[in-house]
């Protein structure tokens, strides 16, 4: 078992956070295999490209919820209904799908909220759309930059209601990832079910199953 470490990157409010269980992330010789999920931690050594994409870090993200509601990664085109009516806090996030059905997926620092691995998601900041919150908890999370392609669908999770959107990755760096995630992984449709243990998840990974059998 690896020792604890401090996430290179401070809370919030400043604070240091401390990595009690360190993931290992996976060897660049493991990098090239699409069948095999691959995992990177805080600060580690990613490929110049995946699909094409270059795997770069965002130098300029929106600041402020105004450039975060106007961000051209938004598509204020959807077809999506309003939220269920709920007593639990609204919540958003993204599904980023690659072109070869790999799924992007964050492992919450020290599992917070029971979950290993999850996808990229958080309650809504006050004055944010669903979709800007979406964009920008993806970012904060996976530190990928993620442009919305469509609406996948709304969750009842363990303490929100959740809308989550289909998203597609055209740019950022997984190692760059915020102080919440404790490592990133990039999943084939074979390991989804491996990584995505949290009853809460079941659900989302059944939506998800549905548009990767249509597609084939």
């Amino acid at each position: 078992m690896n020792a604890p470490v401090n996430h290179p990157k401070v809370g919030d409010q400043g604070e240091v956070v401390i990595i009690q269980t360190p993931t290992q992330s996976t060897p660049a010789v493991d990098w090239i295999d699409p069948d095999k999920s691959i995992i990177w931690t805080p600060n580690s050594a990613v490929p110049p490209m995946i699909n094409f994409i270059a795997l770069e870090r965002w130098s300029n993200p929106p600041k402020g919820i105004d450039e975060w509601n106007t961000c051209n990664l938004r598509m204020p085109s959807i077809d999506e209904p309003p939220m269920p009516l709920s007593d639990r806090p609204h919540a958003s996030g993204v599904v980023i799908v690659e072109r070869d059905w790999r799924i992007w997926l964050v492992s919450p620092s020290n599992q917070f909220g029971g979950y290993k691995t999850t996808f990229p998601k958080g309650k809504v900041d006050p004055g944010l759309s669903l979709q800007a919150n979406a964009i920008k908890e993806g970012f904060e999370e996976s530190g990928l930059k993620v442009r919305i392609t469509g609406y996948l669908g709304d969750f009842k999770r363990t303490s929100s209601m959740t809308r989550l959107y289909l998203a597609e990755r055209v740019g950022g760096d997984p190692s760059d990832m915020g102080w919440e995630s404790q490592a990133v992984t990039l999943a084939p449709p074979v390991m989804w079910d491996k990584h995505l243990q949290h009853p809460a998840d079941k659900p989302v990974v059944a939506a998800l199953r549905v548009l990767f059998n249509k597609s084939r």
